[in-house]
């Protein structure tokens, strides 16, 4: 892989850790997400997040090895 692919991975990990907490904040501020408890519109979007981060996560290191490697 070369360096430049290496980076945008590395980018993406670091823009999905700066991108999606910040869109649970707003979701957990949106009236739709608790009514008295959490609503599906609330869990879809936390499931969401929690997929992205961790796709993100997973990316991110596979770019940094590939950084380190080349």
């Amino acid at each position: 892989m070369s360096r430049r692919a290496a980076l945008f991975l590395v980018g993406f990990g670091v823009w999905s850790w700066v991108i999606w907490p910040m869109f649970l904040r707003n979701i957990w501020a949106d009236p739709r997400s608790f009514a008295p408890g959490p609503t599906g519109f609330f869990l879809v979007h936390a499931l969401l997040t929690a997929a992205s981060l961790l796709f993100g996560t997973m990316i991110g290191v596979i770019g940094w090895r590939a950084w380190r490697r080349s």
